[in-house]
């Protein structure tokens, strides 16, 4: 990697003193090695520009090898799935299984010889306005060393869903049985005839309760707020793909109507069992807040035979037990929280424009993908993995054009605040 030894220079700022190695990127450091940015590593690759991929876990994809249940399989059909310049093997099925998608993946890093930096956890990604460079310095994991990369450009795709969310709970610690987020759970095998109250009714919440059920365990279900649920597929064609094709045609709007009409002569009227609709399409919902409709896999046959009671909010937990907001107790084993994933890029890059508090960024999708002074993000667009494959496309299309521009110039020196010298 064409990288260069810079010297220091001979006055420093308290903030730019670093005592870890350092090393200057000759192209872009992509944060995460999930399928985002597996993606956008594989379009620079293909057309020879340098990066550096960095990644706190051991492996690629750790959201789906380490913190995924067994019978996970994708919710959509797999050509909406698949990365860019690689399609899944044809004798994959339809929705491959979660250790299909896995072994997928793997083969892609393999195929375009994507070589992350495991191991390795970002503290703190700025842009230096001195030199025009991206400061990104991070801890390895073994031995706790530093090491700070200077680059011209940063692809944030550690994604939408880096860290749990664990809501606090009135007497959570006093309730004495096992409690664990959604993230650890691998099956049901431990819940045999246990009575598992499962917090949250996303796809998550849905899917643990029936995988639960499969493994005969109780379940109940927390059905705080409202909730689309579709079926997976209407007159045998994929809903989210039906709903791609309307909307080709038709406004946002018609295309929802035409959905819940489809889910309501399939699923029939959900209210009567305790699961409310929300005003707004799901469609809609999924564009301007990001919250995806459930794709009912077999979870409502299992809530209308029993098998899977739904309970409202809770309001405390006690030993042994969980009250509701609407005064009734429920004696419970187990609680698993279906509650939810949150981007951690606030916590790490020191920039306030373009992503949000959150960890979002600020312009809705298809703008979302590009920010200032070399900032990328992909994976946030809300579209799941065909939206990370646009993103990626267009990201590494922008730098590649820039990159070799610049590599057809003369070469010329910068100057970069670091206390070290860079090495590669």
């Amino acid at each position: 990697m064409n990288n260069h030894c810079l010297q220091p220079p001979t006055s420093l700022e308290p903030e730019h003193l670093f005592s870890g190695r350092c090393v200057l990127v000759n192209g872009p450091v992509i944060v995460g090695a999930g399928p985002s940015g597996l993606a956008v590593g594989a379009g620079l690759k293909r057309q020879g520009v340098p990066f550096v991929i960095l990644e706190r876990a051991n492996c690629i994809a750790s959201l789906w090898q380490n913190r995924t249940y067994d019978r996970l399989k994708l919710h959509l059909p797999k050509q909406f799935c698949q990365l860019p310049y690689a399609p899944f093997p044809e004798n994959f099925p339809e929705y491959p299984t979660k250790h299909q998608f896995i072994e997928y993946l793997e083969s892609y890093a393999r195929e375009f010889e994507i070589e992350p930096r495991f191991n390795e956890s970002v503290q703190s990604a700025k842009y230096d306005e001195s030199c025009g460079l991206w400061r990104v310095k991070t801890a390895v994991c073994k031995d706790g060393s530093s090491i700070e990369y200077i680059c011209r450009w940063i692809v944030v795709a550690s994604g939408e869903n880096a860290e749990k969310i664990v809501p606090e709970f009135e007497g959570l610690q006093e309730f004495g049985g096992s409690v664990l987020h959604a993230c650890d759970y691998k099956s049901g095998e431990d819940y045999r005839e246990k009575r598992v109250l499962v917090v949250g009714c996303g796809n998550s919440g849905m899917e643990v309760s029936l995988d639960l059920c499969h493994y005969s365990a109780i379940p109940s279900m927390v059905v705080r707020s409202t909730v689309h649920v579709l079926p997976r597929e209407i007159l045998g064609r994929s809903t989210f793909e039906l709903g791609v094709s309307l909307l080709k045609w038709l406004p946002i709007w018609v295309v929802d109507k035409i959905l819940l009409v489809g889910a309501r002569l399939i699923l029939g009227r959900i209210e009567k069992y305790g699961l409310k609709r929300p005003s707004v399409g799901p469609l809609q919902m999924k564009n301007t807040l990001g919250k995806t409709p459930v794709l009912d896999i077999g979870t409502l046959s299992k809530i209308r035979s029993g098998d899977i009671k739904i309970v409202p909010g809770i309001k405390k937990f006690f030993h042994g037990g969980v009250e509701f907001v609407n005064g009734e107790t429920l004696e419970i084993d187990s609680v698993i929280l279906a509650t939810g994933y949150s981007s951690n890029v606030p916590s790490w890059l020191k920039e306030n424009e373009f992503f949000s508090s959150e960890g979002i960024p600020t312009s809705p999708f298809p703008n979302s993908w590009k920010g200032k002074a070399g900032l990328y993000a992909v994976g946030f667009s809300r579209r799941g993995l065909s939206g990370a494959s646009m993103d990626a496309i267009k990201v590494a299309q922008d730098i590649i054009t820039i990159w070799k521009s610049e590599t057809k110039q003369k070469n010329h020196s910068v100057s970069v605040s670091c206390n070290r010298k860079c090495r590669s």
